[in-house]
């Protein structure tokens, strides 16, 4: 198992800088968390990672000893599996067809679920590890939200790859669905980097936390120590803490707007005369 290590990584789409020098180190075999603001560059280095798009990139990404920014494309997709953000429209396939369009850029020659060279087991496989082998009939356009997330997870195991990235996993997903994800990502042992927008999730599954602004990495480490009050405030803009939850021994981040002026005024000193509405009725 090896860790992601990015070193000076910069990136443009078009003539607009997005990343700037991002200096960062992804643990092996742990759960990282990206979190950031929005527009702080998030999918833009999960892209970098796993080649998507067409963005001018400099630095580098090295798993283990190899640059993942000059890997070939098939080599690339057989040690990263990716979970995609955006909702694709949804194929008139199974689920175990479309778990195994997962092989398809990794073998040279056309397959199907029928044929050799152990499709079907990979197949079965992944679906069993991502809590989806009950789905493997079912065409993909019925699926719930939460069942998709799993049939796209087993998608992105199937090659067994040795990193998994997720692209907001949890997004439109209810609270239960959400933990179940998260369970099944950091089951297997992968190295997993997640971005994702709740810092309370981030806090419960993570063994490291990921932190960019504006493009520019402000901090990373153990997430106890990184998300601390004043990193709450501001980055995020709230007010926040960490709290102990006493049945599952993790943490918790709850969070609070800023206080604004008229927050902090006094309260229950009404100027002599009464209040104002007491004055328009007069």
């Amino acid at each position: 198992m090896n860790a992601l290590t990015i070193r000076g990584l910069s990136v443009s789409l078009g003539r607009t800088p997005v990343l700037h020098n991002i200096d960062a180190h992804i643990p092996a075999g742990r759960l990282t968390a990206l979190v950031g603001p929005n527009g702080s560059g998030k999918s833009t280095l999960l892209g970098s990672i796993t080649g998507v798009g067409g963005a001018r990139r400099s630095g580098s990404i090295h798993l283990g000893t190899e640059d993942v920014l000059r890997m070939r494309p098939r080599e690339r997709a057989r040690r990263i599996g990716v979970l995609p953000q955006e909702s694709e429209p949804s194929p008139p396939l199974t689920v175990a067809e479309m778990v195994g369009l997962g092989l398809a850029t990794i073998r040279p020659r056309r397959w199907t679920l029928e044929s050799g060279h152990g499709v079907r087991r990979a197949v079965d496989a992944a679906l069993h590890r991502a809590g989806a082998f009950e789905l493997a009939e079912r065409m993909v356009h019925t699926l719930s939200g939460g069942e998709r997330q799993r049939a796209l997870l087993a998608r992105a195991l199937v090659a067994d790859p040795e990193v998994l990235v997720l692209d907001e996993p949890t997004n439109h997903l209810d609270l239960a669905h959400q933990f179940d994800v998260l369970d099944l990502a950091t089951k297997g042992g992968h190295t997993v980097i997640a971005a994702l927008h709740s810092l309370d999730l981030a806090l419960q599954y993570a063994q490291h936390l990921l932190v960019l602004q504006h493009g520019k990495v402000v901090a990373q480490g153990k997430p106890l120590h990184v998300l601390d009050q004043d990193l709450a405030r501001e980055v995020f803009k709230v007010r926040g803490q960490a709290v102990p939850d006493r049945f599952e021994g993790r943490h918790h981040f709850l969070a609070s707007p800023l206080p604004t002026p008229h927050d902090a005024r006094p309260q229950g000193n009404e100027p002599h005369g009464g209040s104002g509405t007491d004055k328009e009725l007069k």
